[in-house]
């Protein structure tokens, strides 16, 4: 991991002969391949582009991808851009190294050869997957309309550069949608069945730097030292969340972002306050909302009342950097949602995520759910 201005210049140090920069093409077009390539040259490594990578990356995307790998035979790659670029270049390295895998079937269980023929070097661009210090990718499987949750421990990222001046120039929108990302993940991390000692304190940390910092990088997107915390969060998030899993908010908005094209981070960030108070009406003594709340100086006298202040303030930073708080307002009508629930509640119930919240749902909690999300019924099933 390298990290701060100029974390670029690793690139400089690294010894190979061939990279493939996976990126996608807007990404390209604004120029951020120009400084990765110059060091590459520095190194003596010859540098090839793949631009092809779409937003939520499909099997095709990763198959075509590879394929390209193939041919140019590199012993890096690197992938510059959000989490769908950087999934799909994961899946890609593992086809490349394995050209008769099927990538939906890519899994925690098999044993994959990774780095046999390239290493991974992962440069977000957004401040908000963490994908950088995970293992897992997430695909599209745009003829099911479902999204895939996939993973495998040897896909972990040999180098991680997180530099403030490839973030510097995010649009608000984007600085907000992922931020929410980072958010979700820290909460759900903190929370979910699978929390341990090593990933509590990321979680924690990473909540501290949303708070504080996402409202200025909203504001001010030249603020550098708001830009900083911000990848940093993303990426301690990812660590964390990599090591507990995420909870019910990644199920719901991964089933609602298979139907809508509406970006990850705006999903599940919508979702988290609904989950929460989900969550809490279960079994309050597994929720852990109340050192979450304690821990941001909010109301924390019991589980419940943690519930409420901790969902009251991600509700106040999403108003506060433009966010949707329910369906509704994201730009989904009743009468579309009405036609797909069915769908989207079968695929968030088979979602890998959903099953490691404190409280699991039954098919019909999930229809609720996502009823009361669109126009901001409280929750109280």
């Amino acid at each position: 991991m390298t990290f701060g201005e100029g974390a670029l210049d690793t690139l400089t140090q690294i010894n190979g002969k061939k990279a493939v920069i996976v990126t996608d093409a807007v990404l390209q077009q604004l120029g951020l391949l120009v400084p990765v390539q110059a060091a590459l040259s520095l190194a003596g490594i010859e540098s090839v582009v793949y631009s092809q990578v779409e937003p939520e990356p499909s099997i095709a995307c990763v198959q075509n991808g590879a394929k390209a790998m193939m041919e140019e035979k590199p012993d890096w790659i690197i992938a510059v851009g959000g989490g769908s670029v950087m999934d799909a270049a994961k899946a890609m390295w593992v086809l490349y190294e394995n050209p008769e895998v099927d990538p939906s079937a890519i899994n925690p269980i098999e044993t994959y050869f990774l780095r046999q023929k390239a290493r991974f070097i992962a440069i977000p661009t957004t401040s908000g997957t963490g994908s950088e210090a995970t293992w897992a990718i997430v695909l599209t499987d745009p003829t099911e309309k479902r999204k895939l949750g996939l993973g495998n421990r040897s896909a972990l990222p040999d180098i991680a550069i997180l530099d403030p001046d490839m973030v510097r120039n995010m649009p608000p929108r984007i600085t907000a949608d992922t931020g929410m990302d980072v958010l979700t993940h820290a909460v759900e991390g903190y929370t979910s069945a699978w929390r341990n000692d090593f990933s509590d304190g990321l979680c924690l940390k990473a909540v501290e730097l949303v708070f504080e910092f996402l409202p200025r990088a909203y504001r001010r997107g030249e603020d550098v030292e708001a830009r900083t915390h911000m990848q940093n969060a993303a990426t301690i998030a990812g660590l964390g969340f990599g090591n507990s899993m995420a909870a019910l908010a990644h199920g719901l908005g991964h089933a609602l972002g298979a139907d809508f094209y509406i970006p990850h981070g705006r999903a599940v960030g919508l979702f988290l306050p609904y989950t929460i108070e989900y969550a809490i009406r279960g079994e309050p003594d597994t929720t852990r909302y109340r050192p979450l709340a304690r821990y941001l100086g909010l109301a924390s006298e019991t589980e419940q009342a943690a519930a409420r202040s901790l969902v009251s303030a991600i509700r106040e930073l999403s108003l506060e950097i433009g966010q949707p708080l329910t369906l509704t307002q994201a730009g989904i009508a009743r009468t579309d949602l009405d036609r797909v629930i069915e769908h989207m509640a079968v695929n968030a119930l088979m979602d890998t995520q959903t099953i490691m919240g404190s409280r699991v749902p039954e098919i019909d909690d999930i229809r609720q759910l996502f009823i009361a999300a669109m126009d901001g019924t409280p929750v109280n099933f």
